[in-house]
């Protein structure tokens, strides 16, 4: 098959000084303005099954011109309530709320000020069982039906927009659609919270992100409006690699926290295996026969839905119906895009204000275009931000079809090549993974999971015993990684089951200067910046929903996708990759048994001799593709 010619564009970010004092962010802002130039109105919109769900929309007071809605349906509440109370900003730039468009916000059905029952990231229904069944596709579809009918002064065109859990209903909308719905950009969507999402990531539950999370986000109680009555929960200390070592095994977060009364979290352990429960919330399978443009956005340091956004972006690629597709991923951490200048992550500078020119260049003409029919811009197949050089590409392609592949193989002495070996004798280096004493996700005290900590410096990590880490010689140009990486691991465990975590690190000389100003004292000679890291939970090596034990001592091979990443390693630096069997509390600690971990007893967890495989036709491997 011929393919498609790449086109590669370096963009310049020609940010003028007026549009740089224009925007801002809503934290501290008045709402005067949105008050001078809209009216609020809230609505109960009914549904199909006579459910009504709360809106609130802002409507231009200049009635010279129709103008299209902006819809955001969010489980977070559209506060402010009150027909007199006023948002501080609306839309997801300042610059469509100077433009003029008619926003509408939307409690979604059984949260809030809306009725109905709330289901957690809902099931898509493929078949719905008479006139008056529902789904969130439904419930958009309606809302949309109901908006273009009742809203005046409206030009008959709905863009939908979101991020995380709102990006996943804005994705939702997609399926089954309104033929208004001519625009949607879901960013950061849950697309597959069973893998690669919020929750498990092959098999490995995202501890310290849920539990924080849940501890805030509760079923509604019995009359309605706010959540169910229940102890605000105090952490008690801000070493949160410590307070999770001392809450044990994953059974005792009810009596820590929950009491069982929030099923969101108790409905998740009850699935630790990919099943029916986990496939059913999957949006990527029923991406069929779109009608409107879509803009997926997301963040290369996004630490809670970097897989949902690449995981829809190739569903519905390779359905092939939407009328235009474009992916954004930029230098960002989850939701980083919407707010701020985007031109520092953590211990990152980017040089350009990304967050700005994603929101003008980008976000503004794509609704103008596909909901105003304005602006020329040309939107590439892939509108991406590379890290290393600090700079924008456009692709027609993802990955790029100039990209070729390359193995990267682990050699004895710590050290890593592109040649294949040689030898046909296999070798291995051995580590003890101690659940007692799991490696940390971070080298410094905090609170909570950072939101930054992809950016952090991982040497704490490769200094320690039970990781392994291999490093390339100081690479002699420049080189390029451009889409996911495939680790093919060759491994062992003393025990029946043991998690595997591989992190692509970017090692910097030892002479490279440390940042100026330099408020977090960062040292940057011999600096390693993790580029990818991913999890993969043993017992399910062969099949995501129906695990297996490991024979002890037996090799075994895993091989698994990580998130795609776009990322220059500059001449003079050296690629890394560590290895290790824990990644706490990130990630929580497996027993390394083959059990039901959830159900887990303290003295379930033991120590287990992990063993990694070199050399030989079937040595451990990280595979990359390389941009020419």
């Amino acid at each position: 098959m011929k393919l498609r010619a790449l086109l590669v564009l370096v963009t310049v970010l020609p940010m003028s000084a007026a549009l740089a004092q224009n925007r801002g962010g809503g934290a501290g802002r008045s709402s005067e303005s949105v008050r001078s130039n809209y009216t609020k109105f809230e609505y109960q919109i009914p549904m199909r099954d006579g459910v009504k769900l709360f809106t609130s929309v802002y409507a231009p007071k200049d009635k010279s011109r129709q103008y299209p809605i902006l819809l955001l349906r969010t489980p977070y509440s559209v506060g402010p309530y009150g027909s007199n109370t006023y948002r501080s900003t609306l839309g997801p730039a300042d610059s469509l709320m100077r433009e003029g468009f008619i926003f509408a916000y939307q409690d979604v059905r059984g949260r809030f000020h809306s009725e109905g029952d709330f289901i957690d990231e809902s099931p898509h229904k493929a078949h719905l069982d008479g006139p008056k069944d529902n789904d969130p596709s439904t419930d958009t579809y309606d809302t949309i039906d109901w908006l273009i009918k009742n809203i005046p002064d409206n030009n008959g065109r709905v863009g939908t927009w979101g991020v995380s859990y709102p990006g996943f209903y804005s994705a939702y909308g997609l399926i089954d659609s309104h033929p208004a719905l001519k625009a949607a950009s879901p960013q950061a969507p849950m697309g597959d919270v069973g893998n690669g999402d919020d929750v498990l990531h092959n098999g490995a539950f995202f501890l310290a992100a849920n539990f924080g999370f849940f501890t805030g986000f509760w079923p509604r109680g019995p009359k309605g409006g706010e959540s169910i009555a229940h102890d605000d929960f105090e952490f008690g200390t801000k070493d949160e690699y410590d307070f999770y070592l001392r809450m044990g095994p994953l059974s005792n977060a009810e009596n820590l926290s929950f009491k069982h009364k929030n099923h969101f979290w108790s409905d998740m352990l009850e699935h630790p295996n990919y099943d029916e429960f986990w496939a059913s919330r999957a949006l990527g399978p029923d991406m069929h026969h779109l009608t409107a443009r879509v803009l997926l956005v997301g963040g290369w340091f996004d630490a809670e839905d970097l897989g949902g956004t690449l995981k829809l972006f190739r569903a519905i690629e390779a359905e092939g119906s939407a009328p235009g597709l474009t992916l954004v991923m930029g230098p960002w951490s989850h939701g980083g895009w919407s707010r701020g200048n985007g031109d520092k992550l953590g211990n990152l500078n980017f040089v350009f204000k990304t967050g700005e020119y994603f929101r003008e260049q980008i976000e503004f003409p794509f609704f103008m275009q596909a909901l105003k029919g304005e602006s020329q811009t040309n939107f590439p197949k892939a509108w991406m931000f590379q890290t290393g050089e600090n700079q924008w590409l456009q692709f027609q392609n993802w990955p790029p079809t100039n990209a070729v592949r390359r193995s990267l193989y682990l050699e004895a002495g710590g050290k890593l090549s592109f040649s294949q070996p040689v030898t046909e004798s296999e070798e291995f280096d051995e580590y003890v993974s101690d659940p007692a004493k799991p490696v940390p996700s971070t080298g410094e005290i905090g609170e909570g999971m950072p939101s930054d900590y992809m950016t952090y410096d991982q040497r704490f990590a490769s200094r320690r015993t039970d990781v392994l880490s291999y490093q390339t010689e100081p690479l002699e140009k420049d080189m390029t990684i451009a889409g996911p990486i495939t680790p093919m691991l060759r491994v062992s465990t003393s025990g029946t089951d043991s998690d595997f975590i591989v992190k692509l690190i970017d090692v910097y000389p030892n002479n490279s200067p440390d940042p100026d100003p330099n408020p977090r004292e960062v040292h940057f000679g011999g600096y390693q910046q993790m580029v990818r890291g991913e999890p993969f939970r043993g017992k399910f090596r062969q099949s995501m929903s129906r695990p297996e034990p490991f024979v002890p001592g037996q090799p075994a091979k895993i091989e698994f996708a990580m998130p795609d990443v776009l990322h220059t390693f500059k001449e003079g630096h050296r690629i890394m990759v560590q290895i290790q069997s824990s990644w706490f509390p990130l990630v929580d600690r497996n027993p390394q048994q083959f059990e039901d971990i959830p159900r887990a007893k303290a003295s379930d967890f033991q120590k287990a001799v992990e063993r990694v495989y070199h050399g030989g036709k079937q040595g451990t491997r990280i595979e990359v593709l390389e941009m020419k």
